[in-house]
């Protein structure tokens, strides 16, 4: 018998979607497809399918209770014949021009030509990091900027949380002589050396699980895709790893709490820029 998938789609909150797609990703969906006004998750068909819609409620009644935005949230189920599977995944995953420099497109396409970009191949799958989401735009954007205001210094660059491993691949495309991607993960390691083999960019980036205070080395650019919590949780290691000059990126934060994450750099860092993106900043810092 051809497998079917099940697909769920939820319509939710812009400040809910991490949070939904680790959830879903955890559960077992190999495929998360983030849109305007929530996402689609698929899950093989011959499983419990009972137990995960279970589960699920489960999920969004205990998300409720913590989110202002969970009255905002519907889940739709339906079953996706295979034959229909790539039409109802894949052709959501388009290549997407990002900021001056980059193409960032999946295995299966070939990106547009265009001699002055740069391709990032990433296989959408269980981690973070595929180019689509406005938090990961905007880290490459600033990477771009960060990177031309290094370019007469060979810079070394640091990935906190590198998920896919994309923003490291970005690094390695910009020119950095030295790249680190860190993440405590095993699922994201997994899919970010993979990801880096593609890319070509294995041998240039030392990927690894340590912890960030367990790396004894400064760098002129450091990049974190967190949380909030997490930033402010890592702030102290993570001023430690820039070096004088050096530039700070910080992003995954929610609008509400950006200024408590501002006003804790502010006394070694200065803003550069800051950008938002619906309910998310990002920020470029330079180290006074």
């Amino acid at each position: 018998m051809a497998e079917s998938w099940l697909q769920l789609s939820v319509r939710t909150s812009a400040a809910n979607i991490d949070a939904v797609s680790n959830f879903l990703i955890e559960r077992g969906s190999p495929g998360v497809v983030v849109k305007k006004y929530g996402l689609d998750a698929f899950f093989l068909g011959n499983g419990d399918a009972a137990s995960l819609k279970k589960d699920v409620r489960r999920f969004f009644v205990a998300l409720s209770r913590l989110s202002s935005h969970a009255d905002k949230t519907r889940l739709n189920w339906k079953v996706v014949k295979a034959q229909n599977w790539h039409n109802s995944w894949k052709r959501f995953i388009k290549p997407r021009r990002v900021g001056k420099s980059f193409w960032v497109t999946p295995p299966w396409l070939e990106p547009p030509k265009f001699r002055r970009r740069r391709v990032i191949t990433i296989e959408p799958g269980m981690a973070f990091g595929t180019g689509t989401h406005a938090t990961t735009r905007g880290c490459l954007e600033f990477l771009e900027v960060a990177a031309d205001r290094l370019r007469d210094d060979k810079f070394a660059a640091l990935d906190v949380g590198t998920g896919s491993g994309i923003l490291a691949i970005a690094l390695d495309k910009l020119g950095a002589r030295e790249v680190w991607a860190i993440d405590n993960d095993p699922v994201a390691l997994e899919v970010a050396r993979e990801n880096l083999i593609v890319n070509h960019a294995a041998e240039k980036v030392h990927l690894t699980g340590k912890n960030l205070s367990a790396i004894r080395k400064t760098f002129s650019l450091v990049v974190a895709n967190l949380t909030a919590e997490s930033i402010l949780e890592l702030a102290e290691d993570l001023e430690r790893k820039v070096a004088r000059k050096g530039f700070l990126i910080l992003s995954g934060i929610l609008q509400k709490k950006v200024s408590a994450v501002t006003r804790r750099f502010a006394a070694r860092f200065r803003t550069v820029k800051r950008k938002r993106a619906r309910e998310w900043a990002i920020l470029l810092l330079q180290r006074k």
